[in-house]
């Protein structure tokens, strides 16, 4: 028996979350999965197995049990921006956003994402993938704009204090998320920005979550940090070989 490697992945109820988990456990023959969510109602949504623990990640004390024991971790908690009620976009204009009271990103995504980065490293892990958003270079980039909460500043913020800290880690900087299938498009990498200024800044969340298991198996992904999207399906060759794609990456941050 090969040693399996014990995977927790947190926000696990989550869009991309979910799809993680599912991964790693259809590929039990390689990772035990656990999974993180906030509330009892999202751990019964993604299955409600023993597996799957509940905690708040503005509380590390709370997110020992998950913690323990891990190999690695995959970091896909975020804050979300809702919108105010009462938009009407038959009259124009935009829709308003609020982060609800003690969800704002300075609490999630970056208190929230410092407290699973020291309990994990306490815990003695091997690996730490973060997943992130591109846009993080450019302060007035518009989604920081969204209910003043500076979502990409704090991120970022999050990303400078993995990097850091020691632990093996892979960031990886999502390009717009799209609710599509996995594994028929070419993925794209690349740093600072530059896939903002083109037409492929777009990337499938199946694809998000493939890249974020197989960064687990490379050492090409380690101690790397880059942006992700995609060509458009039927474009170019859709990507199998993941060791080739994180050996294109040299930068670190």
């Amino acid at each position: 028996m090969a040693d399996l490697s014990t995977v927790l992945v947190t926000g696990a109820g989550g869009r991309t979350g979910q799809i993680v988990y599912k991964k790693l456990k259809e590929r039990s023959d390689q990772f035990v999965a656990r999974g993180l969510v906030r509330t009892a109602e999202s751990k019964e949504t993604i299955g409600g197995a023993d597996d799957v623990f509940v905690g708040d990640i503005r509380d590390a004390a709370t997110l020992l049990p998950a913690m323990q024991g891990i190999d690695a971790l995959i970091i896909l908690t975020s804050a979300v921006p809702r919108m105010k009620p009462g938009f009407d976009p038959t009259k124009g204009g935009r829709p308003e956003f609020y982060f609800e009271d003690g969800a704002y990103p300075e609490q999630v995504d970056w208190i929230g994402q410092k407290n699973q980065i020291d309990v994990a490293k306490e815990a003695g892990v091997k690996q730490i993938v973060l997943v992130g958003s591109m846009g993080g270079i450019n302060p007035n980039h518009p989604l920081n704009s969204l209910g003043n909460g500076n979502i990409l500043v704090w991120k970022r913020k999050a990303e400078q204090y993995l990097a850091d800290s020691g632990v093996p880690y892979t960031i990886i900087r999502a390009g717009g998320l799209q609710d599509r299938d996995g594994g028929v498009r070419e993925l794209l990498v690349g740093k600072d920005d530059e896939l903002l200024q083109t037409e492929t800044k777009a990337i499938a969340r199946a694809d998000v979550a493939e890249v974020c298991v197989q960064a687990l198996k490379f050492e090409e992904a380690k101690f790397k940090a880059f942006d992700l999207a995609s060509k458009p399906e039927g474009v170019g060759t859709p990507t199998k070989d993941f060791k080739a794609l994180f050996s294109q990456i040299t930068t670190r941050f």
